[in-house]
C-alpha cells in the first residue's frame, strides 16, 4: 500500500493526461497560454495504463481521476478509460474537464467505463465567463453537462472558483442553478498553484465569504461529523431539497487555504510525464517514466512509488512563513 510516514494511505489516484487546455483562465495560466510539454516526453497510453494498473493491482488504489490540463484533448482517453474499467479489482472512475468536447464523447467515455464527471464552472454569465477564460464558449460547456447527465455519468458535480469583484455575485445563482439540474455544486478556495504566481491571500474569496452568501438565500445545515471521511469538500444539506439520486441535495466548500484538510488526504499524483506527486504543493518529484522505459519491473515501480508516498509532509504548509509556490502551475500537475 501508499503510506506515510503519519499513518495516511493514498487510495486515491489523479492521472493528467495533458498539460495542454482549450481555456486560458486568468487563474491558472497566461492568455497566450503556456510551453507545452514535448510529446516524447508524456507517457503513451500503454505507460499510463501500466501505472494505473501497477498502482491499483499493487499499492491498493481504489479510485482513479484523469484529469489535465484538458482531459478531453487527450486522444487516446475512451481507450485509456476502457483499459482502466477492465482492471481486476476494477477501480472507482471519474474525470475532471472543461466540458468544452463533453457534448460528443459523453456517451463514448460512459461506455467505456467512466462512471462520473466534475466540470470546471465559474459562471453563468457569458461576459463573465470571456473574461475568467478569455474564450466565448459558455454554451458548449453548458451542453457538455447536459450529455453527461444524460449518458448516466452521475452524480454530474460542478467545480466553481470564485474571485473577488468578478464573480462572487454569483454564488447563490449558480446554487439555484445546479439545484433545479440535480448537479452538485463545490466552491473551491483560490489556491497558490497559478503559472503567472500571482496569487494573494487577500484577493482569495474564503470559504467564511462563501457559505455567508449561499446563507442569504439558502437555509443550509452541516453534514453530520463522520460523512466526510478523506474527502476534500465540506459539505452542507441544502434548504431540505433533494438531488437527482434521490438523496439530500447538497452544496461543498473545498477550503485548501483556510480549512486544510492534509491530516486526511489519501490522494497520489500522476503527471503528463510520469513524475509521482505526494503532494499536490509538493516542491519535489519522483520520476516513474525513466523507471519504466529503462525496463524496470512492476514491483521494482511499485517500490519508487512506495518510497515518494513514505516522504510525504504532515501539511501543504501554505500558512508557513517559508511556504514555497510549486514550480509547476496547476495544469501541469492535474488538478
Amino acid at each position: 500500500m501508499l503510506i506515510d510516514t503519519f499513518g495516511r494511505r493514498a487510495v486515491d489516484l489523479r492521472v493528467s493526461l495533458t498539460d495542454r487546455c482549450n481555456l486560458r483562465c486568468t487563474y491558472c495560466m497566461p492568455e497566450e497560454g503556456l510551453q507545452w510539454l514535448p510529446k516524447p516526453q508524456l507517457l503513451s497510453d500503454e505507460e499510463i495504463v501500466r501505472l494505473v494498473r501497477i498502482a491499483v493491482t499493487l499499492l491498493g488504489v481504489t479510485e482513479v481521476r484523469f484529469t489535465g490540463g484538458e482531459p478531453l484533448l487527450r486522444p487516446g482517453l475512451v481507450g485509456i478509460v476502457a483499459a482502466c474499467a477492465a482492471l481486476d479489482p476494477r477501480p472507482e472512475l471519474s474525470l475532471t474537464t472543461n466540458a468544452l468536447g463533453l457534448a460528443r464523447t459523453a456517451e463514448a467515455l460512459r461506455a467505456a467505463g467512466l462512471d462520473r464527471v466534475n466540470v470546471s464552472l465559474d459562471t453563468l454569465d457569458p461576459a463573465v465567463f470571456h473574461t475568467l477564460t478569455r474564450r466565448n464558449r459558455l454554451p458548449d460547456v453548458i451542453a457538455g453537462l447536459a450529455a453527461a447527465e444524460a449518458a448516466g455519468l452521475r452524480p454530474v458535480k460542478i467545480n466553481t472558483v470564485l474571485m473577488r469583484g468578478v464573480n462572487d455575485h454569483e454564488a447563490a445563482d449558480l446554487l439555484a442553478w445546479c439545484l433545479d439540474r440535480g448537479y452538485e455544486l463545490r466552491f473551491i478556495e483560490q489556491m497558490p498553484l497559478d503559472a503567472q504566481h500571482g496569487w494573494d491571500r487577500d484577493s482569495m474569496v474564503s470559504a467564511e465569504e462563501i457559505l455567508a452568501r449561499l446563507g442569504e438565500r439558502f437555509a443550509l445545515t452541516p453534514e453530520p461529523d463522520g460523512r466526510r471521511g478523506a474527502a476534500p469538500a465540506e459539505r452542507w444539506y441544502v434548504d431540505g431539497r433533494t438531488g437527482a439520486d434521490g438523496r439530500p441535495a447538497r452544496v461543498g466548500v473545498i477550503a485548501s487555504v483556510t480549512r486544510p484538510f492534509c491530516r486526511a488526504c489519501d490522494r497520489t499524483r500522476l503527471t503528463a510525464d510520469g513524475q509521482v506527486r505526494n503532494c499536490l504543493f509538493a516542491t519535489g518529484e519522483t520520476d516513474l517514466r525513466t523507471a519504466l522505459r529503462e525496463g524496470a519491473d512492476d514491483e521494482a515501480v511499485a517500490a519508487l512509488w512506495r518510497a515518494a508516498m513514505w516522504g510525504k509532509k504532515a501539511g501543504a504548509g501554505i500558512d508557513s512563513p517559508d511556504f514555497a509556490q510549486p514550480e509547476r502551475p496547476m495544469s501541469a500537475i492535474g488538478g
